[in-house]
């Protein structure tokens, strides 16, 4: 069922069949001083891209915690949804994806931190939240913004200092689309 605008919590979103997102999902402990955020959205959303590109928190989502999460978004690309690019970061996740017929986003959203938050605290011998209960997206609206977010998502480990080009990140579209050809 697609439901239009809502919002959980602070933020809005809004779900329609076959609408392509730009999806960030972060950990429980990505922002440690969220209290200190600016209460201007334009500039929260900066102080929030800055803070997670940083790597606060204990960034869990490294080796076999990023392929958990990486095999969780494969698994049903072209059923559910289809991907158009991913990166998993150390402590948060870029995915941008087209809502496939009958699949809600955050239904989708809620499968993967729900699959990935059991087998990632089983892997790491720990318990409880993993993930942060909100989520970031932005419905894409043109080609131009389709390319700018595509580019923001692959490019997210170079901007964070992790990589000097966008295909050697290991957890993201940029990479296994190099090794494929």
């Amino acid at each position: 069922m697609h439901r239009g605008w809502r919002s959980r919590g602070y933020l809005p979103h809004f779900d329609a069949s076959g609408l392509t997102q730009h999806v960030v999902f972060g950990l429980a402990d990505a922002f440690p001083f969220e209290s200190e955020a600016p209460a201007d959205s334009k500039l929260r959303d900066a102080w929030r891209d800055a803070a997670l590109d940083m790597g606060y928190g204990a960034c869990l989502l490294r080796d076999t915690a990023a392929t958990v999460v990486e095999d969780a978004l494969l698994h049903f690309d072209g059923l559910r949804y289809g991907l158009c690019a991913w990166c998993v970061m150390p402590n948060h996740v870029h995915v941008l994806a087209i809502t496939g017929h009958g699949w809600a986003l955050d239904r989708i959203v809620h499968s993967w931190k729900s699959y990935t938050a059991n087998k990632i605290n089983e892997l790491r011998g720990r318990s409880g939240r993993l993930w942060r209960r909100e989520y970031y997206d932005h419905f894409i609206r043109d080609e131009d913004e389709f390319q700018t977010a595509r580019v923001y998502v692959e490019n997210n480990p170079v901007a964070a200092g992790l990589v000097a080009s966008a295909d050697e990140w290991r957890w993201s579209s940029a990479w296994r689309n190099r090794v494929a050809g």
